[in-house]
């Protein structure tokens, strides 16, 4: 699955849409599976609205799966956020998956009214009233963080029955028992921290997928990375990827309160799980993770604003030559066409 990143300086917000739904059309076209788009309220990101860009990048592509990555169901009403997906499920024609968080950046709490008190219940009592919303026709509902409904029936219908949920996580077990207790796929930010960190959140989550009655062989994860770039040379590919990291930096202690704590490019790459390297390297780090998470579906995400058009196109045709047909055979998943199974 491909991700965009950070905005290439001085763009303007329209460019940086723009490039949104560019991407979208080049990860289709160059055989990705899924094409992603998260949702942030604040600088530099452009991508406040998940459902209107994914909708226009629907319009545009025809076969690739469309995920929102994440869209922060906790802070909003989660009848709009139905109204607002069932329709995108129509217009992608069932090409939609979920990742739902509660929105962790404190100036987008501020933004909605969310506190680090309730967080955590708002993203519970949401995502359950928006799970019923989309799978019973009427639905009557009383809940603490917005006004009950009687009988209600949320319109548009959705195309597809039941659709597949993943439930971001990062950092505490609660997002990993609420995808283990409604049998919903776990989707691991896998970022900045250290592998162990996330191999523990997600072995609770298999844990409590058994303890809540399900099968275990229905645990679905998903990973993150904290970036990807692929050349013929290890070295060529740090110091191509050099400005990228500086800039991923730069952005990080400016908006994001310094959250990653690496020195250099070549601690970045050796400590973290950033795909930075040669073809066989990074199928040996990916490799290494899995042995980790057991997961089926990974993200990557290529800086074309640094890179440049160039070595950011030549860098996907790498990964597509002789990194994705080599982790396709020896690390086979279950296609994410597959219809989401329907669990009570």
């Amino acid at each position: 699955m491909l991700l965009p990143h950070v905005p290439a300086p001085g763009s303007t917000t329209t460019e940086q849409l723009d490039e949104l739904v560019e991407l979208g059309v080049l990860a289709e076209r160059l055989g990705f599976d899924a094409y992603g788009i998260g949702e942030r309220h604040d600088r530099p990101a452009v991508s406040s609205s998940p459902a209107v860009l994914l909708s226009h990048v629907a319009a545009h592509t025809s076969r690739i799966r469309l995920f929102t990555a994440i869209t922060a169901i906790g802070l909003h009403d989660p009848v709009r956020q139905f109204e607002d997906y069932a329709t995108l499920d129509h217009l992608a024609r069932g090409r939609l998956d979920l990742i739902i968080g509660k929105g962790a950046y404190a100036a987008t709490q501020r933004l909605f009214n969310a506190t680090p008190d309730d967080q955590w219940d708002r993203l519970r009592e949401h995502y359950e009233l928006f799970r019923r919303l989309w799978r019973e026709d009427r639905v009557t509902w009383t809940g603490t963080h917005r006004p009950p409904l009687q009988d209600a029936e949320g319109l548009p219908r959705p195309l597809q029955p039941a659709i597949r949920v993943w439930h971001g996580s990062s950092t505490s077990r609660l997002s990993t028992d609420l995808a283990a207790r409604h049998g919903d796929p776990l989707f691991s930010s896998n970022g900045a921290g250290t592998i162990e960190r996330y191999a523990e959140l997600i072995r609770h989550y298999r844990e409590r997928f058994e303890a809540h009655g399900h099968d275990p062989a229905d645990a679905l994860v998903g990973v993150g990375t904290a970036g990807y770039f692929g050349a013929r040379t290890t070295r060529e590919a740090i110091d191509r990827y050099r400005p990228v990291f500086e800039a991923r930096l730069a952005v990080n202690r400016r908006y994001d309160g310094a959250t990653i704590h690496f020195d250099s490019v070549e601690d970045w790459v050796e400590r973290s799980s950033v795909l930075v390297g040669s073809p066989q390297q990074i199928i040996d780090k990916i490799h290494e993770q899995h042995r980790h998470f057991g997961h089926e579906i990974f993200h990557i995400h290529v800086d074309r604003a640094v890179l440049g058009r160039v070595d950011f196109t030549e860098s996907l045709e790498l990964f597509f030559a002789e990194i994705a047909p080599v982790i396709r055979r020896e690390l086979p998943s279950r296609p994410l066409d597959r219809p989401a199974v329907a669990v009570p």
